[in-house]
């Protein structure tokens, strides 16, 4: 007979502790440590034969030379973003796991993707947070096909096993990973025990039968994926799907893919019809005003495997209270204030007694640091109140001596200025293009003293 077994797990790194303490020692967080209840094994061995053969079928010994090298087929979602952002398409046996706030559409994208998929391949959409009425009630409104999508509303795990054995479908959607629950775990759904047993028994069926599986997550208030962060070293892919209330665009961000480039980035455009994928991101990032305005510049950034053109805004006034703010939306409020350190340094600018305001338009968030040089642009333009022209682009590291350092693929970014009728660039020296761009006008700079007299000439 199976006795209750009690731990203290970590929920941010997943470690074990046979007692309860305030701090994890091996993530170094505060008040992550809670109780768990689980079940050990009456026999030795019982629990190595549940999770054997967890990342894929049981093989021999073999030389790393002898291993096969043959292409992973891709399977199509019939979105060309979603397919970017997942490396290509779906790869069979691979794991999933897609995580957004509530109403950011992470439910709507997968039903559009699966119901388009079901007219090809076999797939299973298991819901435990909403009823069959609900989903059928949304496809209906979305105007999806829905004769081939087979449903089920289930949040045991043992029975969800039962019916996709059965079934045998290749891809595989739990909506959501954290209302699901298994009968040996003691402990409430949404645990840090049943999140991580339940993905874990999921993941070693999708590995042993080359079934695609599709789990949902939920997000904690600063955005992490919520549950053990072992959660998200079990799966093959990571993705997160972001947008603010306030705005019909959402962005689909790779965090982990094995079978792919990470920090990939795809763009949806939230409509009556559903979500409808943004080929040309770049495009609605640049709706600009036809009169220039100071503090306005825009940027190149790389997001993934294409650069993408986006505009930065910055607003510096004079500081009303007794201490100057400084505030990002969009970029790292850390590297601001390090930035304005280096404009006074090494720019000969005072902005210690201004307010510092900048947003990255459309609600990107850029983590790069090739937005150093147009950040200080526009905080420069809107210092002095004067506009930078329309058709300049502007990307390069600012380093703590005011050196202008290269970023990668300099030369790819101004060719996609280029192609959006952008005809000066300031760039770093090392960017520069050896040969001269039909259009464009290249102005190299290796110091933030010189890229500060380019703009007053410009």
């Amino acid at each position: 007979m199976a006795k209750t077994k009690t731990a203290y797990v970590c929920t941010e790194c997943g470690a074990d502790y046979s007692k309860w303490q305030g701090q994890c020692t091996a993530c170094q967080a505060w008040n992550t440590v809670s109780e768990v209840r689980g079940v050990s094994a009456s026999k030795s061995g019982a629990r190595g034969a549940r999770f054997e053969g967890f990342a894929g079928s049981l093989s021999e010994i073999q030389s790393l030379d002898d291993v096969s090298l043959a292409e992973q087929p891709r399977i199509s979602t019939g979105m060309q973003e979603f397919d970017r952002v997942l490396g290509g398409g779906l790869v069979e046996g691979s794991a999933v796991l897609m995580g957004g706030h509530p109403g950011a559409g992470k439910s709507t994208l997968l039903l559009q993707a699966v119901c388009h998929l079901a007219a090809s391949v076999s797939a299973l959409y298991v819901t435990g947070e909403e009823s069959l009425q609900q989903v059928a009630m949304r496809a209906k409104r979305l105007g999806l096909p829905t004769k081939d999508l087979k449903m089920l509303s289930e949040t045991s795990v043992e029975r969800l096993m039962q019916v996709a054995e059965s079934e045998k479908p290749r891809i595989l959607v739990v909506d959501s990973i954290q209302v699901m629950h298994m009968a040996d775990i003691e402990s409430a759904p949404g645990s840090v025990s049943q999140v991580r047993e339940s993905a874990a028994y999921l993941t070693r069926f999708a590995k042993q039968t080359g079934t695609i599986l599709f789990l949902v997550g939920h997000v904690t208030k600063d955005g992490s994926l919520a549950g053990p962060k072992v959660l998200e070293h079990m799966i093959d892919c990571s993705i997160l799907l972001e947008g603010s209330s306030d705005s019909r665009y959402r962005t689909l961000r790779g965090i982990k893919n094995r079978f792919g480039a990470v920090n990939e980035l795809g763009v949806f455009a939230m409509l009556e019809q559903g979500l409808k994928e943004v080929k040309n991101p770049s495009a609605i990032f640049l709706n600009r005003g036809e009169e220039a305005a100071p503090g306005s510049v825009v940027m190149v950034v790389w997001e993934g495997t294409r650069p993408m053109l986006v505009e930065i805004q910055a607003l510096v006034d004079m500081a009303q209270g007794g201490y100057p703010r400084r505030v990002a939306v969009g970029l790292d409020q850390n590297r601001l204030a390090m930035l304005l350190a280096v404009l006074h340094r090494h720019g000969g600018m005072h902005v210690s007694d201004q307010d510092v305001f900048v947003n990255v338009v459309g609600g990107v968030k850029v983590a790069e640091t090739s937005a150093d040089l147009a950040l200080l642009a526009a905080i420069v333009s809107s210092f002095r109140d004067r506009a930078l022209p329309q058709d300049l682009v502007i990307f390069g590291e600012v380093g703590l001596s005011g050196e202008i350092r290269p970023v990668p693929s300099g030369q790819e970014r101004i060719y996609e200025a280029a192609k959006h009728g952008f005809t000066r660039a300031l760039v770093p020296k090392a960017n520069a293009p050896r040969k001269d761009i039909e259009g464009m006008k290249v102005i190299p700079v290796t110091k933030l003293s010189d890229a500060l007299s380019a703009l007053e000439d410009l």
